[in-house]
């Protein structure tokens, strides 16, 4: 065995610890399958790459030094790693089992993951899914659940953030509202316009943002929009619109049905609102999951595709 590569060899992790379980060599040699010499060579080379004493050896029983003591702790957890991700490969190879808990916003959860959830729960039937809706995303660092539904990528690294479609925000109106009103033609002509407001998440709330342009002619105004209708719900927000009660700037997904009757009205086209993609996010820790990859993948399929 060679003592030239540094001073621990993972091969080193296991035996010791059957060592230091067994409390004697010659115990350890029995569950090893070799020699008590055997044992011995081997603790004296890792002793020798490590440079201190990590066995008290006497005639009866053998006892840890510090350094042992330390050496054992470490590989004790270095193996229960490997054993975990062990078992979570095997998860990812196994048919998709167990629970998965989602979250997702009030209205899309609703309206869109619902129905992806009750053909995932179809097609994988050993999966129990817990659908939970809110009105805002949950903390990065709540770990209730294995996958969040949220329109947005969260500007945090630490979790796993996949685009599952495109979703534009747009402004829209009822064609009853822009006969009683003048159709706005700038974005500055928002302000005179009753505009209906939703307050959501961390968005700066009465504060429009609208883009013309490409490239270098590139401009974004900010205006400060107002209205008397305000709320956290944005099915209701959007039945205030297509009564006629004013202008609302809504994620495409929410309202495209009634763009194509022609319910609701694009309000300023030619402007770009802020994107509202939507992702699936999930921590790195339950990406190698059977149940949190094929929940992933029909979301991309069933979404990605509309």
């Amino acid at each position: 065995m060679s003592t030239m590569n540094g001073p621990v060899q993972p091969e080193d992790l296991g035996f010791f610890n059957v060592l230091a379980n067994r409390g004697s060599l010659t115990a350890a040699a029995r569950e090893l399958g070799i020699s008590t010499a055997a044992v011995s060579r081997h603790l004296a080379q890792m002793e020798a790459r490590a440079g201190v004493p990590l066995v008290n050896r006497t005639t009866r029983r053998m006892s840890l030094t510090p350094e042992g003591e330390l050496y054992l702790a470490r590989a004790r957890r270095i193996l229960g790693e490997m054993e975990e991700l062990a078992q979570l490969l095997g998860d990812a190879r196994a048919a998709p089992k167990g629970l998965l808990r989602v979250n997702a916003t009030l209205g899309f959860g609703r309206s869109h993951v619902a129905p992806v959830i009750a053909r995932f729960v179809q097609r994988y039937p050993e999966v129990d899914v817990q659908l939970q809706l809110s009105v805002d995303p949950p903390p990065i660092s709540d770990d209730s659940y294995d996958v969040c539904v949220r329109f947005g990528e969260p500007p945090d690294a630490r979790v796993i953030a996949r685009r599952i479609a495109p979703n534009r925000r747009l402004l829209c109106a009822a064609p009853a509202y822009l006969r009683e009103h003048r159709l706005p033609k700038t974005p500055r002509d928002l302000a005179r316009h009753n505009c209906i407001g939703i307050r959501q998440g961390d968005d700066a709330y009465g504060i429009w943002r609208l883009t013309s342009g490409r490239g270098a002619t590139q401009k974004t105004e900010a205006v400060r929009v107002r209205g008397n209708l305000t709320t956290n719900d944005g099915e209701i927000a959007v039945k205030w619109a297509l009564d006629g009660y004013g202008i609302l700037m809504r994620a495409e997904w929410d309202i495209v049905q009634y763009l194509r009757a022609g319910q609701l009205v694009h309000v300023l086209p030619e402007y770009r609102t802020p994107d509202a993609d939507i992702f699936a996010v999930y921590s790195s820790q339950h990406q190698m999951t059977a149940r949190v990859r094929a929940f992933v993948e029909l979301l991309a399929t069933s979404l990605g595709t509309s």
